[in-house]
């Protein structure tokens, strides 16, 4: 139900013109032009959610591929006595562990977008804290072998 349509039965029920909504500390502006607080910026929990899907989307492509990667492995056998095996075997260990990370953290960021979109009063803080959150515990690693200088 859009914001005006509430306002509306609000007004028929009480009989009277409509009731402006102060929140905390958010003054009440004439409708002249965008808000000084929002600087016109709107937000609505189906972009929150369609967002949230779309991370959430990637999971089952992620899912996919750790598939394909696993069949990819199928017959490999013993690793002992060959090197190339073993190394292929090492790396399949690190990127199906990369890619099992990358899924939980798409599942994560899924969650917090349509938290996000439930919950559309939340702040910038409490959202920037979440995903804080999320970037700490799942932090990239340098690359092997460092940085690059001066390339």
């Amino acid at each position: 139900m859009a914001w005006d349509e509430w306002e509306k039965i609000k007004a028929d029920v009480t009989g009277e013109q409509s009731v402006g909504m102060r929140l905390n500390h958010v003054p009440v502006e004439p409708s002249a032009g965008p808000s000084a607080v929002t600087g016109g910026l709107k937000s609505s929990q189906k972009a929150w959610n369609t967002a949230g899907q779309g991370v959430g989307s990637l999971r089952q492509t992620i899912g996919t591929a750790l598939t394909k990667l696993e069949d990819g492995q199928a017959g490999l056998g013993a690793t002992t006595g060959c090197l190339s095996a073993a190394a292929q075997k090492e790396v399949y260990d690190s990127w199906k562990k990369y890619a099992e990370s990358v899924s939980e953290r798409c599942g994560s960021l899924q969650s917090i977008l349509e938290q996000v979109g439930r919950d559309v009063l939340t702040t910038d803080e409490a959202v920037n804290a979440e995903m804080n959150k999320l970037n700490a515990k799942y932090a990239d690693t340098d690359a092997v072998g460092g940085q690059a200088k001066g390339r």
